[in-house]
């Protein structure tokens, strides 16, 4: 059976929707996407750069994260026909440890805990495939990688890409 390595933030979890409503009610105004490369930093005004990190920190955050549209259908298509594993490199943020377990029982009920990996770096990560949204962990991957489109990712070229669930189902299903 095939592998798909999935990433969570920015490809089954809205983490950076969460993050611009966080900032939008709590300043009122929007974030600079223009200067969003490679990070969300430099989209957020320096005033404000040391609160959001403690927002991205904090428990709680990555636990109430919007699903992404068609993800949780698709996700169950692929878990029938692909052996799929959840791979986030989630260890920067402590806190999210548990926030994404939580997040992932609850939306993905038909995914076991077997089948997560939280990870610091996913260079020792192997499959046939991985959808992420950072090119660093696609570049060490031996399989075939699939870029998924952000707004920070919008510079990069030289992968594939994929821009919602739809096309992920139109590719692998």
């Amino acid at each position: 059976m095939e592998r798909i390595i999935i990433d969570m933030d920015e490809v089954m979890a809205d983490t950076m929707g969460a993050m611009m409503s966080w900032y939008r009610e709590n300043f009122g105004e929007d974030l600079e996407y223009s200067k969003m490369i490679g990070s969300w930093m430099p989209g957020i005004p320096e005033k404000h750069r040391e609160e959001a990190r403690r927002k991205l920190y904090s428990k709680g955050f990555f636990r109430h994260l919007p699903v992404m549209d068609d993800c949780v259908d698709v996700m169950n298509e692929l878990n029938k026909k692909y052996e799929v594993y959840i791979v986030s490199a989630a260890t920067e943020f402590p806190n999210s440890l548990k926030d994404k377990l939580e997040w992932l029982e609850e939306h993905f009920p038909f995914l076991t805990w077997r089948q997560l990996v939280l990870c610091g770096d996913k260079k020792m990560i192997a499959g046939d495939y991985m959808i992420d949204d950072h090119t660093r962990n696609l570049v060490h991957f031996t399989g075939k990688p699939y870029l998924y489109s952000t707004i920070m990712n919008a510079h990069e070229d030289g992968y594939e890409r994929v821009k919602n669930w739809t096309e992920i189902a139109g590719i692998f299903l």
